[in-house]
């Protein structure tokens, strides 16, 4: 029964799809085709150590740990996704990651769920060629409220062996940087 329900969907897709006109077929293969942005993801491709600095309160030094991350471009090199692993606040931590570019709406996009919440963070951005930047704005909900919380995120392009990140919160209506993670490629 669920092969015929998958066989049906796929006959209703593909006739959605293969049914339109020469222009609107056009717009479905640039939205399909992986470009300079998705070359861009995976330059950052591989095995990195992490060196990890998270402020629960601005006020008091970081607590810094290790970790691993595993980079990958998927579905035809359309997303990259990112497997983190290590400790947070002295607990095993997991994260995953999938970012793209979504060709139409010329956006980077980006989830991320890990196993100390269960909800997922979404956001999106823009490079910014001349800092070499990926700039990404979005949301996350706040476990103490249930209410939304603004969040920034920048990955700095250092190198083709190091990258940056830094993760921005609005607290109290003030911008405060809440995590700075150093990536370093793993060497054979």
């Amino acid at each position: 029964m669920k092969k015929l329900q998958l066989a049906i969907v796929f006959l209703f897709i593909g006739g959605a799809i293969f049914s339109q006109s020469p222009e609107e077929m056009k717009a479905w293969e640039a939205s399909m085709t992986p470009g300079p942005q998705h070359e861009l993801l995976a330059s950052m491709n591989g095995d990195w150590n992490a060196k990890v600095k998270l402020w629960m309160d601005p006020s008091q030094p970081p607590t810094e740990s290790d970790a691993t991350t595993k980079n990958e471009m998927v579905m035809n090199g359309l997303y990259q996704r990112s497997t983190h692993t290590g400790t947070m606040m002295g607990m095993p931590f997991q994260g995953e990651a999938i970012t793209g570019y979504d060709n139409p709406k010329k956006k980077f996009v980006s989830t991320w769920i890990d196993n100390m919440g269960s909800g997922i963070m979404m956001m999106e951005g823009n490079y910014d060629e001349k800092s070499k930047s990926m700039i990404f704005i979005g949301t996350m909900t706040d476990p103490m409220t249930g209410n939304d919380l603004k969040v920034k995120e920048v990955m700095t392009l250092n190198s083709a062996d190091k990258h940056t990140f830094e993760m921005f919160m609005m607290m109290d209506g003030i911008e405060t940087k809440t995590m700075e993670i150093v990536y370093t490629r793993m060497k054979d």
